[in-house]
């Protein structure tokens, strides 16, 4: 059996918060955030919509998008690292939303959180449990954002993706690559609302229930184990980065992007990026970029496409497929 995507979707809020308008909230200029990030702007959550509403949007786009009924999903599977509620999973409010019946789960690994949750529906779908999968990844940042921080306030931003898998004829699914380093967990974390530390009126003052990030070693993370993961996959097909035909990155910086382009010898126009309009929006951002570079008709069938993530845990990881639609 081959597994592959069926449907994308993705949504964004309507609210665009520019580079011009954190000028006037922490001590930083447009020029500055272009030239470090590459991101000029990104999209806000209004104060009615979270994780679920998100979520929702870009699952019911995925769902018309591979021409099923909704009845037909059997697993919804959201990777978010900012959930409605620690309890009940953001999944099952989804799974509401949509008025079907179906197993529904959250998958935790931040920013590399979607990757990890397509090796699973994969799985599912090629053990025979289920037959067609809806994986998500959806994020209000804005909800966890430190906004006088100016080393992460310029970063993030919210939005959704989600892509229907199931039995593709040819292509799909061809291989995965899955790390956690956990000895780097202090370098982005949320510090309190989990069983570690309650939230509590010093967290506050605080403010430990903002998202941390040690930026620079977050850098030097991400240029090393990207690199890593890319040969994982590609040499688990016996081919090269000249074989493939798209790479979808995590949106976090153009910089390593860039980076990691130079490195594998690849003109920068076979990355796929967006993050100059949406930021960084964590385990968001690969299936939003699918889901654009799919609507752009920049994926042709038999098509190969490597995706790769990295973020808090410190997780990363890469999926190579090829494009069956």
């Amino acid at each position: 059996m081959r597994v592959g995507i069926l449907g994308t979707g993705s949504y964004v809020p309507e609210k665009v918060l520019t580079n011009d308008d954190l000028a006037k909230i922490v001590d930083t200029n447009d020029e500055w955030i272009t030239t470090r990030t590459g991101i000029k702007e990104r999209r806000i959550a209004s104060e009615n919509e979270a994780t679920s509403d998100l979520a929702y949007e870009a699952a019911k786009r995925a769902i018309d998008d591979a021409g099923i009924n909704k009845d037909e999903i059997d697993l919804i599977i959201v990777a978010t690292m900012t959930p409605d509620h620690f309890t009940p999973s953001t999944a099952a409010l989804v799974q509401d939303k949509l008025g079907i019946k179906a197993a529904a789960f959250d998958m935790s690994a931040a920013c590399t959180g979607f990757v990890y949750a397509f090796t699973t529906g994969y799985s599912f779908i090629k053990s025979g449990i289920y037959k067609k999968v809806l994986v998500i990844g959806a994020e209000t940042m804005s909800r966890v954002t430190d906004w006088s921080d100016r080393g992460t306030c310029i970063l993030f931003g919210d939005g959704s993706g989600a892509v229907v898998l199931g039995e593709v004829q040819t292509g799909g699914f061809c291989a995965s690559h899955l790390v956690a380093d956990g000895s780097g967990a202090c370098e982005l974390i949320v510090p309190a609302g989990g069983s570690r530390k309650a939230v509590t009126v010093e967290a506050l003052k605080n403010k430990e229930t903002y998202l941390q990030m040690n930026g620079r070693e977050i850098f030097k993370f991400a240029v090393k184990v990207f690199p890593e993961s890319v040969d994982n996959v590609l040499s688990q097909q016996n081919i090269t980065a000249d074989d493939i035909d798209l790479f979808i990155p995590h949106q976090a910086n153009i910089r390593i992007i860039e980076s990691i382009a130079k490195r594998f010898k690849q003109p920068l126009d076979k990355f796929f990026v967006n993050l100059n309009k949406y930021g960084n929006t964590s385990g968001a951002s690969i299936p939003i970029a699918i889901d654009e570079a799919n609507r752009q008709n920049r994926l042709k069938k038999g098509n190969k496409i490597v995706i790769t993530g990295f973020g808090g845990g410190l997780t990363y990881g890469s999926i190579l497929f090829e494009w069956s639609k």
